[in-house]
């Protein structure tokens, strides 16, 4: 079966880790389909917009969604870029489950004593903190007010704690439920309630729950003791950057945006974002986009395209190669994984 992919480039680095992507995409032997769209902060400056009108109803009709980054802040403000493209499709499709793996690739020194850690982070990605409700009142004066209100619904909270404990089942049997819930006593109270309520139906899952600051020292200090981590909006977007950086830096840092009930497309990015002081220079480590790649075929059945991909950027790194940030160029990077695809 040939899966139909949208591609969105986006802005700065996104765009050659995209193209170095598919290169590794096409040459693994997966059966795909791509069609490019330009939706970006140019295409806000030339069109008043992130995406047509009809973005969201153009993407409906694919099997996925690889974007490769979105935001350019000297040029448009990162709360309309984001909330332009990025949010707007993650909600539109109930990609309620975001997903980033964080371990260290061989041949990869990360900042820890350690290398043994193979941890799962699971974000709720359509409510919480990143809600969008709130608002502003007497702005520009002495009097001025900003409201940003968190949403958490026991069926948005519900949904993405099974999901942990799903894949706490499908890996090594532990889940860490991670709120601040000493402090906040309404949103993080409810969503400790909803853990334990849950944590009965999987009985072969070992539960812990953490607080976000404990769970940041836990991360630096004893990753290796750490499984599938689920958490919220907000949370889980700290922490997945921290689990970045014990894994050698955002050039690895892979995600896929997952809607677990397969009625909509999934989509797939690097964590790095635009990175637009490099964006010309021809470095941009593309590493996280090839493991956001391999997620996406594995998501898509196409298993063995997928392992082969993981196999080379494995093998790459095991030489030195794209190990280092800025070292080697992106093209360098992309010739080695290919050349190792069918090691």
């Amino acid at each position: 079966m040939t899966n139909r992919i949208a591609l969105i480039p986006g802005d700065g680095i996104g765009i050659p880790v995209t193209h170095a992507a598919m290169k590794v995409v096409t040459a693994s032997g997966a059966s795909v389909e791509t069609q490019s769209f330009p939706w970006s902060c140019d295409h806000y400056l030339q069109h008043g917009r992130m995406m047509p009108d009809d973005g969201i109803e153009t993407l409906r009709g694919f099997d996925a969604i690889f974007l490769g980054a979105v935001g350019w802040p000297a040029r448009v403000p990162d709360s309309v870029s984001l909330h332009g493209l990025l949010l707007p499709i993650r909600k539109a499709f109930v990609q309620y489950a975001n997903i980033r793996p964080h371990r260290l690739l061989t041949g990869v020194e990360g900042p820890l004593k350690t290398r043994d850690f193979d941890i799962l982070c699971i974000r709720e990605n359509t409510e919480g903190e990143y809600s969008g409700a709130g608002g502003r009142v007497h702005q520009g004066t002495a009097d001025e007010v900003a409201v940003e209100t968190s949403i958490f619904t026991r069926a948005g909270v519900e949904r993405i704690l099974r999901f942990g404990f799903e894949q706490a089942q499908a890996r090594r049997g532990k889940l860490a439920s991670v709120t601040k819930s000493n402090a906040q006593r309404h949103s993080m109270v409810f969503w400790d309630e909803v853990t334990e309520e849950l944590a009965p139906e999987y009985p072969d899952v070992q539960v812990t729950r953490y607080h976000i600051d404990a769970m940041c020292a836990r991360m630096v200090m004893a990753p290796e003791t750490l499984d599938v981590v689920v958490a919220s909006n907000l949370f889980g977007d700290i922490l997945t950057d921290l689990g970045a950086a014990i894994q050698g830096g955002l050039g690895f840092a892979a995600s896929a945006n997952i809607d677990p009930t397969r009625r909509n497309p999934s989509m797939f990015e690097p964590v790095h974002g635009s990175a637009p002081d490099i964006a010309d220079k021809g470095t941009a480590n593309p590493m996280a986009a090839f493991w956001s790649a391999a997620m996406m075929l594995d998501h898509l059945a196409q298993t063995a395209p997928a392992a082969r991909i993981m196999a080379a950027i494995e093998a790459t790194t095991a030489q030195g190669i794209g190990t280092h940030p800025g070292r080697d160029t992106t093209d360098a990077i992309t010739d080695a994984v290919l050349a190792h695809l069918w090691d």
